[in-house]
């Protein structure tokens, strides 16, 4: 046996994703690059690892207990990188954070220095819907996660630090205005309304004012992501109440335009939250006592427009 590091890499990734395409985007190879190492790989055993029925590629059993052992030895070698930069005195060790979709516009301003000054610390940040943030956090895959609003069943459960407040907005774009919306009364009773997918908090914030207020939903447009909702009102599709923090460029060109309403904006607050019962590594601990320190700073420096709305 004479295989590599990377090609135990590759083909654990192959057998994680079921696909060729999806680790190679995965590990930002291309797609002959992945297939060329599986090969090479394949080659130092005499039983498949792998099998393709019709057009999808299947891990076979013997490939499978493979990958798990693959997985074990990339974690023992990544676990001695760790152990090395320690004794070098530099902190070391993975970081991982769950973070809901719009919170991708806030979490990285509040990692970027952090991860300049430890250069052995690894991030794995999942940004995702808050129904699977939650499940991340839950089922201990994370450290950390970045929410608006902690779900009732988790607030005796978890610790958390306030980053920011998160205000949402009706939202309307400029180019394509219907006269007849003009007021955001007639925008709640007549107009196209854009939501985001089930699951999301910016939906849920959205669906609890529109009941509050007696609204109903006029024609209901579902989009899966903050960027898509956004592009669609700048094209006129409709109205929606989205979150301030992810359409700044778009209020300063003037695409899109902030709508009086009564009861609007809802405010939440961006915060970071862990498990009580989650052990956290140095790394992890490490982070907390940088964000403690250091977020009025980063508040300051980078979100100070924010508190102009």
């Amino acid at each position: 046996m004479n295989y590599t590091l990377h090609q135990l890499q590759i083909f654990q990734k192959i057998a994680e994703k079921q696909s060729i395409t999806k680790a190679s985007e995965e590990l930002y190879l291309t797609q002959p690059a992945v297939s060329i190492q599986l090969k090479k790989f394949q080659e130092q055993f005499s039983i498949p690892l792998t099998e393709v029925v019709g057009r999808q590629l299947y891990v076979t059993d013997f490939g499978k207990e493979i990958a798990e052992a693959a997985e074990k030895i990339l974690n023992e070698v990544e676990a001695i990188n760790y152990r090395t930069q320690e004794f070098q005195g530099k902190l070391a060790g993975r970081l991982k954070i769950s973070v809901v979709s719009t919170g991708k516009y806030v979490m990285p301003s509040f990692l970027s220095d952090f991860m300049h000054r430890h250069e052995g610390v690894d991030l794995v940040m999942d940004v995702t819907n808050k129904t699977k943030v939650v499940e991340n956090l839950e089922n201990n895959e994370v450290d950390f996660a970045m929410v608006s609003v902690v779900p009732d069943h988790l607030k005796d459960k978890t610790k958390r630090i306030d980053l920011m407040k998160n205000k949402l907005f009706l939202i309307g774009g400029t180019k394509f205005q219907d006269k007849k919306y003009k007021s955001a009364k007639n925008i709640f009773n007549k107009a196209p309304l854009l939501y985001r997918e089930q699951g999301s908090a910016t939906r849920n914030a959205m669906e609890e004012y529109m009941h509050k207020n007696n609204y109903p939903a006029a024609k209901k447009i579902e989009l899966t992501s903050n960027e898509a909702l956004k592009q669609s009102i700048i094209a006129g599709l409709g109205y929606s109440i989205m979150p301030l923090i992810g359409i700044k460029n778009e209020l300063k060109n003037k695409d899109l335009e902030i709508i009086n309403a009564r009861g609007l904006p809802i405010v939440t607050t961006w915060c970071l939250i862990w498990m009580k019962s989650k052990q956290l590594s140095p790394t992890a601990l490490a982070y907390l006592e940088y964000i403690q320190s250091q977020k009025s700073r980063i508040i300051r420096e980078v979100f100070d427009w924010f508190e102009k709305y």
